[in-house]
């Protein structure tokens, strides 16, 4: 399966596009990752938020990779945590289709966009840059499917939540996680 990150936004600084790499250098062999970078549209004085978003939708449709699943970055969606992330990754996988996460531009996504959308995921309660978006991204799917292969042996060994919870920990230290 391939992870695609479509992201509205350019010319990202240099920390976000090194921060980026190294995460997609530590991805799976069987989970590799691709960002594709959209120009943001301009904005001008005869064109409204509802017309510069419209423009990108078309970019983005361009971009998505056909068949893919379809996950729209909104501030309304669901507030999954890692964990949850970890535990859709295996299925979505089972399903043979490549996942494309969208990140829209400064307006947001067009509400086609968010409406074709499998699930809409909100990154964080907080506003981030964008471009901090896509290294979260890039970082979410390694650590979880690490815990993934472990914790299930773990918890047959010691049936404790607190076994499990330490033994993460330690994993996700020796991998430099902290």
């Amino acid at each position: 399966m391939k992870l695609h990150i479509i992201a509205v936004g350019h010319k990202m600084p240099d920390w976000i596009a090194t921060g980026f790499d190294e995460y997609a250098k530590r991805m799976p062999p069987e989970l590799r990752i691709e960002l594709r970078e959209i120009k943001p549209e301009q904005r001008s004085s005869g064109r409204n938020a509802e017309s510069v978003m419209a423009a990108e939708r078309l970019q983005i449709e361009a971009a998505l990779p056909k068949n893919a699943r379809l996950v729209a970055l909104d501030e309304r969606g669901r507030n999954w945590t890692t964990m949850q992330l970890a535990g859709a990754l295996p299925d979505w996988q089972q399903d043979g289709r490549d996942v494309a996460f969208v990140i829209g531009g400064a307006d947001g996504l067009d509400p086609q966009v968010k409406g074709r959308a499998e699930v809409l995921l909100r990154v964080s309660s907080l506003t981030l840059p964008h471009g901090m978006v896509r290294m979260l991204l890039a970082e979410q799917p390694i650590a979880p499917r690490a815990s993934r292969r472990i914790i299930p042996i773990i918890a047959r060994k010691r049936g404790t939540e607190l076994a499990i919870t330490h033994i993460f920990r330690r994993v996700r230290n020796r991998a430099g996680y902290l």
